[in-house]
């Protein structure tokens, strides 16, 4: 695990998300508490549990995106699940479990990945050798077969097609569920006799240069120990994992609604996770006793009291995350590093077309999504969106027909193209 100071954690947020600094001072004291535990003894490592923490705002403000940004700095396992998917046991819907073997197969993949890069060398070579077999033939000279390595190297045998096998290791999909077995615990027997018979070979024909990647991956996968890489996922998932609960407000049970005790089933489904508990995968016994949950909501109708004591107990850390104003909408457009003006200027770039926005241009856009955001619905930076691709409709339509040429988009063309949109409210209801 990276150990960033928390200051480190809040500035690189800052390159990607604006404002919101509470959040983002949260959640680098919890990045960092993790670390910090890793350093104690042993003995008292256990005992320290992490503060799970609860985000208070509407849609839009950056909720999700702090966290998934903040899981790509730590590099830690991360889902997103939103709490509406889940209904009680015993209720048609998804077992809260699930989100633990989610977890966990994000992590084997994250490890796998970083297995792949430190055995990358001895892996290439190990794919020359096989794209050479599949030139030359096993039988070739060595002076022939290092005159072909000379031309692969260079790249003038990419365009060649050859026949490679490769084993295609993955089972049909669908399995069978054991009865009595733990939730979760499917047998897929085409999967265990393919293992058993190490796999079945597929011919497939691809250029040498498409050939590279598969046969590299292939080799790789030779070279690791598999078994290792899945302790090594669990022991991460347990220390390092991240869960996104998005949507936790609409689980709150009130005043005895239809559907209150599948709601509130949900929450007390979730209060064993959050607390720590052992979860039963296919790939062993995972332990949520440290795993870090990030709960979100909008909170409009319910109240975070709402929630069921237990589970409030079990989210410590609140925050409250402020709507967007005028002056955020303008940083969003243009501050972070792939902002969305950059992100269009460079779309349209790739058609020979310069844009170009005018601060005016970029007042009128802040100015236009926050009045939208406060007569019809308020979805935060998302109306953004909404609102430039209603600007940039006849640009990126006639585009490619007008390569060399530079287009500015200034407030009057802001206004011109939504302005009357948006002071008509009905109509803004449905296309804004």
């Amino acid at each position: 695990m990276p150990d960033f100071s928390p200051r480190e954690i809040v500035s690189e947020l800052d390159r990607h998300i604006v404002g919101q600094k509470d959040a983002k001072r949260a959640v680098a004291i919890a990045l960092r508490n993790r670390w910090r535990r890793l350093q104690l003894d042993p003995s008292l490592r256990e005992e320290v549990l992490p503060k799970n923490i609860l985000m208070i705002g509407p849609t839009g403000v950056g909720k999700t995106e702090i966290s998934r940004r903040l899981a790509r700095l730590a590099n830690a396992p991360f889902v997103k699940v939103e709490a509406t998917k889940f209904t009680e046991i015993g209720y048609v819907g998804r077992d809260v479990e699930q989100i633990v073997r989610d977890l966990l197969e994000v992590g084997i993949s994250l490890v796998r990945a970083q297995r792949r890069k430190d055995v990358e060398a001895k892996a290439h070579l190990a794919a020359e050798e096989r794209v050479l077999d599949a030139l030359v033939g096993t039988s070739a000279s060595p002076s022939t077969r290092d005159t072909f390595r000379r031309k692969l190297r260079g790249g003038e045998l990419d365009d060649k097609e050859i026949e490679v096998e490769l084993t295609s290791a993955a089972g049909a999909p669908g399995g069978m569920e054991i009865p009595g077995m733990p939730g979760g615990q499917v047998i897929n027997l085409s999967e265990m006799m393919q293992k058993m018979m190490g796999g079945v070979k597929k011919t497939r024909r691809v250029s040498v240069k498409d050939s590279h990647d598969l046969l590299t991956a292939e080799e790789a996968d030779k070279l690791i120990d598999q078994d290792k890489i899945v302790a090594e996922a669990i022991e991460a998932v347990e220390n390092n994992g991240i869960v996104f609960l998005d949507e936790i407000d609409k689980i709150c049970a009130k005043d005895g609604r239809d559907g209150s005790v599948s709601r509130e089933g949900v929450q007390r489904d979730l209060l064993p996770l959050i607390e720590g508990t052992t979860v039963s995968t296919k790939h062993g016994a995972v332990k949520t006793d440290h795993i870090l949950f990030i709960a979100s909501g909008a909170f409009h109708v319910a109240k975070p009291s709402d929630l069921l004591p237990e589970l409030q107990g079990r989210l410590p850390i609140r925050v409250e995350l402020k709507p967007l104003d005028k002056d955020d909408f303008r940083r969003i457009l243009t501050e972070p590093e792939a902002s969305l003006i950059k992100q269009y200027v460079a779309l349209l770039a790739t058609e020979g077309v310069t844009l170009a926005f005018t601060d005016d241009a970029i007042d009128a856009v802040a100015e236009i999504a926050v009045h939208v955001n406060a007569t019809v619905e308020n979805i935060g930076a998302r109306r953004l969106q909404t609102v430039l691709e209603r600007i940039l409709d006849d640009i990126s339509f006639s585009a490619p027909d007008r390569s060399g040429e530079t287009l500015t988009v200034d407030g009057a063309a802001v206004r011109t193209a939504v302005g009357d949109l948006a002071r008509n409210t009905d109509l803004s209801r449905f296309i804004l």
